[in-house]
């Protein structure tokens, strides 16, 4: 029903996209599923490609020094990382963590046994895979000031991500609203992430999950249903 109400949208020239830490190949099946066109956010507004031919209509990578202090980081917490350079997955080890992460993500991964070649080929974002209480330590003891330029959130409890402190989900939606002309009072975010929070506060109408983190429930204008009672749908026939 979700899906069915996604199409009748798209039908009558309303842009709908999805918003997502994953990469474009994450996404091929949902780009399918519900017909989409136009501009797709992934790596937490990192990179903005096109649906219809996969180009590549923004990205901003994360510092080469931040990089490299990122990975320096994950080898002292002997954490999983898998790290998207060049729109390919390396990890620093093919353990099962990444295996699991590869069924998300739709890419095979290869071992990252050099980290000076993905400085080269610019990494785009991290992501540290752990025991959630072991993610819940390490964010204890980061702090942004080991950073030059670089945010980091949890997008699950298990996955820790960084990326340009220059990129995020908002940002994404105001270049879209730029390249199609849509103003940020015309744009509904719906998510349920502390990664969802920067596009749920930009957007005209900010929407939480009714299975959404407490703090994005927080900020949110309007709390839907749960993703298994068709949340998404009903905002949609809402204000839609």
């Amino acid at each position: 029903a979700t899906v069915e109400a996604i199409r009748a949208l798209t039908d009558k020239d309303v842009v709908f996209t999805v918003s997502t830490g994953r990469p474009m190949q994450g996404v091929a099946k949902y780009k399918e599923l519900l017909g989409l066109t136009g501009p797709v956010i992934t790596y937490n507004g990192a990179m903005i490609v096109d649906a219809k031919d996969n180009k590549v209509l923004f990205e901003q990578g994360l510092l080469r020094a931040d990089a490299r202090k990122i990975w320096e980081l994950g080898l002292k917490y002997d954490t999983t990382m898998c790290i998207w350079a060049g729109n390919r997955l390396y990890g620093n080890r093919l353990d099962e963590k990444i295996h699991d992460y590869k069924k998300l993500s739709g890419v095979e991964p290869v071992l990252a046994e050099d980290v000076e070649m993905l400085l080269d080929i610019g990494i785009t974002k991290f992501l540290w895979y752990d025991e959630a209480e072991r993610i819940e330590e390490i964010l204890a003891l980061l702090s942004p000031d080991l950073f030059l330029e670089v945010s980091y959130c949890t997008s699950k409890p298990t996955f820790l991500e960084f990326f340009s402190k220059k990129v995020s989900k908002a940002v994404a939606m105001e270049k879209i609203g730029e390249l199609l002309g849509i103003l940020r009072e015309e744009m509904v975010a719906i998510g349920d992430g502390l990664n969802d929070l920067s596009m749920i506060q930009y957007a005209g109408l900010g929407v939480a999950m009714g299975n959404a983190a407490k703090e994005v429930k927080e900020h949110a204008q309007f709390i839907t249903d749960t993703n298994d009672e068709e949340g998404v749908r009903k905002v949609l026939e809402k204000y839609l």
